[in-house]
């Protein structure tokens, strides 16, 4: 069952507003939380971040203490299939990377709280109180989106996250892989679970960082591509006229598909020599969801 739109609320307080890119042209957005498995950042995604909804005063029937809220909020707080002791599994996921950042557990006020502040709200059960991921570090995860599960009994805080988010300085709390451990392998903070684009910057981040520890010797490709930066912008020219030929010449899609890999491998090579992040691109992306490609082209000029 879709979930009910929530009302619209003012946002000073939130995240600098994003929106949608000019192939997603449309009505202009609501607040909600979707039902479903939040997939990995795309363009067939909306994600703008939902409006904040203002808490109403609390009724006479809620007990000390308990933020009521609108009353279309609490019907879906209803809905959520909370356990024995009110509490749902809360999974914050970073909206740009599509890493898994941490995850807690919510009751229905944690929800209704992240909804009002948009920002990530857990229930500690140790302590039996609420607690807002970075009050004490201020590595606040900004909510971008809120998702529900086919089950109605998960949840998905989509956002942008401050800061680290493991109390270790990692930008997770998963880097513990099982299958190194099983090889005898130390958990290692910089290993976190990645999409294969990350990993393949990973890997290359991995060659730049060997150039310097490992000094001379027969270098790998992406290693010359590194220390020669003619080299590197000549493979680009020549991968980018190859993914063109594709489309001119009616190639089939698995050519394309090779093409466009060998494309995108060497431009993140550029990125590394470069210091920019995948995930740096992946925001600039994001942040031009609500301009047409025309205004953005004009923002660059006035910038």
């Amino acid at each position: 069952m879709a979930a009910a739109p929530l009302p619209r609320a003012p946002v000073s307080s939130s995240p600098s507003p994003v929106g949608r890119v000019l192939l997603l042209r449309g009505g202009p957005a609501r607040g909600s939380i979707h039902s479903g498995a939040a997939a990995a950042p795309g363009w067939r995604r909306r994600l703008t971040p939902s409006p904040a909804v203002s808490a109403v005063a609390r009724s006479a029937g809620s007990p000390p203490g308990a933020a009521a809220v609108d009353p279309k909020v609490e019907t879906l707080l209803d809905s959520v299939k909370w356990d024995t002791k009110g509490l749902a599994v809360a999974i914050a996921q970073n909206v740009d990377t599509g890493a898994i950042l941490m995850q807690g557990f919510a009751n229905k006020e944690a929800l209704a709280t992240t909804i009002s502040t948009r920002k990530a709200t857990f229930y500690s059960r140790s302590r039996s109180s609420l607690w807002t991921k970075g009050e004490t570090s201020m590595n606040f995860i900004n909510v971008h989106d809120i998702f529900l599960d086919c089950d109605r009994d998960s949840i998905i805080y989509l956002g942008k996250p401050d800061g680290p988010t493991c109390h270790t300085g990692a930008e997770t709390c998963y880097f513990s892989s099982v299958y190194d451990a099983l090889q005898g392998s130390k958990p290692n903070q910089d290993r976190q679970v990645v999409t294969t684009l990350y990993s393949l910057e990973d890997t290359i981040n991995r060659r730049k960082e060997e150039i310097v520890t490992e000094g001379s010797g027969k270098p790998s490709w992406t290693k010359k591509l590194l220390l020669d930066n003619q080299l590197l912008c000549s493979k680009i020219r020549e991968e980018a006229g190859e993914l063109i030929q594709t489309l001119l010449e009616n190639e089939d899609k698995t050519r394309a598909a090779s093409e466009m890999a060998d494309l995108l491998y060497h431009a993140m090579v550029l990125l590394s020599v470069k210091d920019v992040k995948m995930e740096e691109v992946l925001e600039v992306l994001r942040k031009r969801f609500s301009q047409s490609g025309i205004e953005e082209k004009a923002s660059r000029k006035k910038s």
